[in-house]
């Protein structure tokens, strides 16, 4: 497999779109989402991309096969969004774009890394598990990741399927 990771550019944003509401399916056969797919907008991309925090894997002809898209929160990186093309998943895509946004967050300092996930899909917090991150009960979570958890559930996610994670640097 030949697939780089780079920061992505304003180009790519369409591409990306197009990716998330791919993955999304697979969220959905896994019975982690249910409703309308739903994208990041080009301002919200836009706004990850202004903060270096916007990173796309690319095949040798560089097509977008996956990102991830972080935003630092106090001291934290949260991890908001990664997400790999149906097409292109279980090839070590997701860990590549993981290790990348992680190390960006490790040079500035960072305290660690943070996100929300769901806890039954076996590609979602048992791979992070992988990567060193641990589940946050509510009371330790760092208020940025009590916010994330109840914006999961207000976008309709299940809470009881919901979990905050955290990886301290």
């Amino acid at each position: 497999m030949d697939i780089t990771v780079s920061p992505a550019q304003p180009s790519h944003f369409p591409a990306l779109r197009a990716i998330e509401l791919a993955a999304y399916e697979t969220l959905r056969d896994a019975g982690a989402v249910t409703g309308e797919p739903v994208a990041n907008s080009l301002q919200e991309l836009s706004d990850v991309s202004r903060d270096g925090l916007l990173f796309a894997a690319f095949t040798p002809d560089l097509t977008p096969v996956g990102f991830v898209a972080g935003k630092i929160v106090s001291l934290w990186l949260h991890i908001a969004e990664i997400d790999v093309h149906p097409h292109w998943q279980r090839r070590g895509i997701g860990r590549l774009l993981m290790q990348t946004v992680l190390s960006s967050g490790q040079q500035r300092g960072l305290a660690g890394a943070t996100l929300t996930t769901d806890n039954m899909a076996a590609f979602n917090a048992k791979f992070y598990a992988t990567l060193g991150f641990e589940p946050v009960e509510d009371h330790a979570c760092p208020p940025h990741l009590r916010i994330e958890k109840a914006e999961d559930v207000k976008h309709g996610l299940n809470p009881a399927r919901r979990v905050a994670m955290r990886l301290n640097f």
